[in-house]
């Protein structure tokens, strides 16, 4: 865990999300907390990592998400190097499958 984001106010959020119940829940809170801006770049950060995990190139990935290729990049850091967020949410939506 990031000790840099770790805080009474970002523990509050998440359990703010915690509690959610369904997607429309989530459209409700996020569309509230959010810009469109930047709920879009949540979630194109999301689809790039996807695409990423499923051996997709960077071609291929800007292309379908509009991501720059350093975002690209950065989320692949991630993947790699990263706290293995990415890693648990995908393992967790397979076992839904």
């Amino acid at each position: 865990m990031n000790k840099k984001i770790q805080s009474d106010s970002v523990d509050h959020l998440f359990e703010a999300i915690l509690c959610l119940r369904n997607k429309e829940e989530c459209y409700s809170f996020f569309e509230d907390l959010c810009t469109v801006n930047e709920l879009v770049s949540i979630s194109q950060r999301y689809e790039v990592a996807s695409m990423l995990k499923s051996r997709k190139t960077y071609l291929e990935i800007a292309e379908k998400t509009g991501a720059s290729t350093a975002t690209i990049s950065r989320v692949n850091r991630s993947l790699n190097y990263g706290n293995e967020g990415y890693d648990l949410v995908f393992g967790r939506l397979n076992e839904v499958k």
